[in-house]
């Protein structure tokens, strides 16, 4: 289904004239692209874009209106303008919508919309536009990871993957290095001035285009005799998570259902429980995660569809990007120039090369 298709089902079965959109990610979705950020601090856009049945049309400010035509937006989306002094956003869409509207931000008299649901799954352009990032996102992490040293700090190495990204205009919402030593205490290792030590995991998640893409890395200088076999443990619960969510997906099931196989590969794997201490990961697209899979997630598992799982193993992880057929696992965030090893899912038939930690 298109999205013009998506989004003409959604105005029929809820008796709509209009839906709007203003949180980056979806104003991203709807316009193929399109950046409405300014302040990155914020959830809402300085533009919204709205689909009446008939087309695309944007409603922002005087003072956003000239570069979002030059630089952001297809020749064929409309534009209508309010003076920046005499209306907020919420407001001038009131004015211009049709109705009855829905948002997916807060506008008196408009319904709601969970515009998660109607971006899932992916086109065949996004698949596209987001193999691109995922390969440039892999790059980045990769060079910066080989040139770090054992006395660099996490907050210096943060600095070089947020340049290395931020230089492709690719924006960085999550930025994590973790040392030896904290990498074993804190599943979130928000970085320190702590040096590297004897390993290091760096992660992201990082986004252009509206796009997504979620990925790690570890490097080792002097490491632990443990951090191979809990790291190859990892692989095989992300292995696992894949191969179940491809059968899941075409059995029509749910994230839960995936979920269950993440439990089960934990368990046999000698790490029961293991996924208590930290999120497991689940579908992404337009947003790092259109959905976090738990034992009672109910939500479908769409194909085809990106999946970023991240299982940890007490020091260790194992992420990419995925892209999920009903026919095949393909992974996204991947450059071919970082060692890999093949592992077996738990439970399913599926082998798959996974990233190694790289010794430096």
């Amino acid at each position: 289904m298109t999205l013009q298709e998506r989004l003409d089902s959604y105005l029929d079965s809820n008796d709509l004239e209009a839906v709007w959109f203003a949180r980056p990610n979806s104003f991203a979705w709807i316009t193929g692209g399109g950046d409405n950020v300014v302040d990155r601090s914020g959830d809402v856009g300085v533009a919204a874009a709205g689909y009446d049945g008939d087309g695309i049309t944007v409603v922002t400010d005087n003072i956003e209106a000239g570069r979002l035509r030059d630089e952001e937006l297809a020749g064929d989306v409309s534009i209508e303008t309010f003076q920046w002094y005499d209306q907020s956003l919420g407001e001038a869409l009131t004015a211009f919508s049709p109705e009855p509207a829905a948002a997916d931000f807060d506008v008196t008299g408009m319904d709601s919309v969970d515009a998660s649901t109607l971006r899932q799954p992916l086109t065949e352009g996004q698949v596209a536009t987001y193999q691109k990032l995922s390969r440039d996102v892999a790059d980045a992490i990769e060079a910066v990871a080989r040139d770090a040293s054992s006395p660099d700090t996490e907050l210096e190495v943060t600095a070089e993957l947020r340049r290395e990204l931020e230089a492709q205009d690719i924006a960085v919402p999550v930025a994590l290095v973790g040392s030896g030593d904290r990498a074993q205490s804190y599943r979130h290792y928000t970085s320190t001035d702590a040096e590297l030590g004897d390993y290091a995991l760096l992660s992201v998640t990082a986004e252009r285009d509206g796009l997504f893409t979620s990925c790690s890395r570890t490097v080792t200088f002097d490491p632990p005799e443990w951090l191979e076999e809990r790291t190859h443990d990892a692989m095989r619960v992300e292995a696992t998570a894949l191969a179940a969510t491809r059968a899941v997906g075409r059995d029509g099931g749910t994230a839960g259902d995936v979920f269950e196989a993440i439990q089960d590969a934990y368990a046999t794997l000698g790490w029961e429980g293991e996924w208590k201490n930290h999120h497991q990961g689940g579908a992404a697209g337009f947003a790092g995660r259109e959905w976090i899979a738990t034992p009672d997630n109910d939500a479908p598992v769409e194909l085809p569809m990106a999946y970023a799982w991240n299982p940890t193993v007490q020091g260790a992880k194992s992420e990419d990007l995925h892209l999920v057929t009903a026919e095949a696992v393909e992974p996204m965030s991947v450059t071919g120039d970082w060692p890999t090893t093949e592992v077996s899912a738990v439970g399913y038939d599926l082998e798959i090369e996974r990233h190694l930690p790289l010794e430096l």
